[in-house]
């Protein structure tokens, strides 16, 4: 493995690389949007939709004062982020609705980076998000999923060449993007079939009496202007 001063590592993530083709550009964009829509394919990779919700749920926790006790990923997907302190209030709401618009804002930030050349910049903050979460993992899965993630991006970040790093980065950002729109379709869904009576928005909906469905649109609001705003940044 190549060896680096810290200087040099610094120099390496902080600066900037020219960009990829539009070609690429636009054809990871489409490879993002048929993962999301292929269920073979979006089944396993839905982890990574898992750990950046998760993750915003935790970070919003912090963020308002709320004490993190741990974060667990399961084999099917699903997640829980617990965290202590007033079970009512202003953080408790902003806690409870970070989950579903953060894959989406995550991405948004990405391509706000990728649009001023920080293709490695980029990877190297999604492994620091990677190494953040993992103190808090709780389960074993969670773990194993982190660090597979977290193995993979670094491989990606510190052996491929620029062409494949810059192609990854657009993909991972992409892929957040559209990935942020389809849990919250599937949450309405399984709310019409009362199959998540226990979910952010109809928690929203008991800390603040609006309608889960209120919530729901709000997710869906957030993701797609983020996803939109973010595009247009991408392919400019």
């Amino acid at each position: 493995m190549e060896t680096v001063s810290l200087q040099e590592l610094w120099d390496r993530v902080t600066g900037t690389q020219p960009d990829p083709p539009r070609w690429l550009i636009l054809a990871t964009g489409l490879a993002a949007v048929l993962a999301v829509l292929y269920r073979p394919v979006w089944r396993p990779l839905r982890t990574v939709v898992t750990i950046a919700h998760e993750g915003g749920h935790a970070l919003a926790a912090l963020a308002t004062g709320r004490r993190l006790t741990g974060i667990r990923l399961h084999s099917d997907t699903s997640g829980v982020t617990v965290s202590v302190g007033k079970p009512t209030g202003l953080g408790m709401v902003l806690t409870a609705f970070a989950g579903y618009v953060t894959p989406s804002l995550l991405g948004a930030g990405g391509a706000a980076l990728l649009a001023n050349g920080h293709i490695t910049m980029t990877l190297w903050i999604t492994l620091l998000w990677l190494a953040l979460m993992l103190t808090m993992i709780r389960n074993l899965y969670g773990a194993f999923a982190l660090v597979l993630v977290g193995g993979v991006v670094f491989a990606v970040s510190w052996l491929a060449k620029p062409d494949v790093q810059a192609g990854f980065a657009y993909l991972l950002v992409w892929f957040l993007l559209a990935a942020g729109i389809r849990p919250v379709v599937e949450l309405q869904q399984m709310r019409r079939r009362r199959q998540a009576q226990w979910s952010d928005a109809d928690q929203l909906a008991t800390l603040t009496r609006i309608p889960g469905a209120a919530w729901v649109g709000l997710f869906g609001i957030v993701s797609a202007v983020s996803a939109g705003t973010a595009a247009g940044w991408l392919v400019a």
